[in-house]
């Protein structure tokens, strides 16, 4: 490091200005003259008032990529709530799971061994695509799931009225503002917390809402696959002999005493098929349809094709009793019109050839 310059001058300079020599009137002028550094929020609002005639944007105008919302949207609660309306509104297969404060190294065991089990499915059990690489397992904040069941559930978009606002050009438009940190959306949420929308019983929101107490974690599944559900019951929640857990030859890591801590302290509760809210035993109905979902395609369409065949089956049935019926009376009918007929030109035969007898006799 090189070695300090020293300057008398500017040690001269310093002093002659120093506090000490400064008369008391003079450092209030200056200290009142001098600029001061601006606040944060001076900044802010500084900037919000000098953009619009920097820019030359009108007043009144929205960026279209930060519409308004009720509350701040660069929050983490409103990102997480934005998060969990878009996993319920695009995930099909959503598993709950009760968690006792499973530690990290707990956590890393579980999902390890999940992994491994899911690789092992094959490809073609599922839709045609891999979905165990989408498959992940994590845990959610409850209160801020409940708001966002409240708003799949409650809160519908179409109904919002649209908003008149200025383009950056200072035209006149009409904007819809519907997401789910809008004003409605906020109101709608409102609304059901403090009882004016009335909550069926038969909603999932109503099914779901007891589950979300206390610690809880979510196995979420891109798509309905029979087979990737029951590989994860067997290592998340085995129950021989339907989902056994996996032998220790197969798959040693499973008994590793901190895998074997961390699936201890986790306990299935719940699930959602398809937006349907099924408990313990409806998850594992699921998971045990045989073929997964060609299986479930195989009998419902053999379901149909022998639906359809009974019919025929009765239809045709009642056509050729009909018929039969049809047929035994016409052939009686013939009979009866033919008996007549026949009779009659036997009695004629039999009156011409009485008297030829008798006059052979004579």
């Amino acid at each position: 490091m090189p070695p300090r310059l020293r300057c008398p001058a500017a040690c001269g300079f310093s002093s002659a200005i120093s506090p000490s020599r400064i008369p008391l009137r003079s450092a209030v002028l200056l200290w009142s003259s001098a600029p001061k550094a601006p606040t944060p929020a001076g900044r802010y609002a500084s900037s919000q008032a000098a953009s619009p005639n920097l820019l030359g944007l009108p007043d009144g105008y929205v960026p279209p990529t930060k519409p308004p919302t009720a509350r701040p949207s660069d929050t983490r609660k409103a990102q997480l709530l934005r998060t969990y309306t878009s996993l319920l509104r695009s995930t099909p297969l959503i598993l709950l799971f009760q968690h006792n404060n499973l530690t990290a190294v707990e956590w890393a065991a579980v999902r390890r061994e999940l992994n491994v089990a899911l690789s092992k499915v094959p490809v073609s059990s599922g839709d045609g695509d891999d979905v165990a690489p989408n498959i992940h397992l994590g845990v959610i904040r409850t209160r801020i799931f409940d708001v966002a069941l409240k708003l799949v559930e409650f809160y519908d978009p179409s109904t919002v009225a649209p908003t008149e606002t200025t383009t950056a050009r200072g035209a006149k438009t009409t904007v819809v503002y519907n997401h789910d940190l809008s004003k409605s959306a906020f109101d709608a949420v409102k609304a059901v917390t403090s009882g004016e929308t009335p909550i069926p019983e038969s909603s999932a929101y109503a099914q779901l809402a007891p589950l979300l107490v206390g610690p809880v974690g979510i196995l979420t599944f891109p798509s309905v696959s029979p087979a990737h559900l029951a590989a994860a019951l067997s290592i998340l929640s085995p129950s021989p002999p339907a989902f056994p857990a996996p032998t220790r030859r197969k798959s040693p890591g499973y008994y590793d005493p901190i895998a074997q801590s961390g699936l201890q302290k986790l306990m299935l509760i719940g699930g959602r098929v398809e937006g349907k809210v099924f408990d313990v035993d409806g998850v594992k109905w699921v998971g045990g349809i045989e073929g997964g979902l060609e299986g479930l395609r195989a009998q419902l369409v053999a379901m149909l094709q022998s639906a359809g065949l009974g019919l025929t089956v009765a239809l045709e049935g009642a056509g050729k009793s009909l018929w039969l019926t049809m047929e035994s009376r016409r052939s009686v009918l013939e009979e009866a019109e033919k008996g007549p007929a026949e009779e009659a030109p036997a009695a004629e035969t039999s009156t011409a050839d009485a008297p030829a007898e008798g006059e052979k006799k004579e």
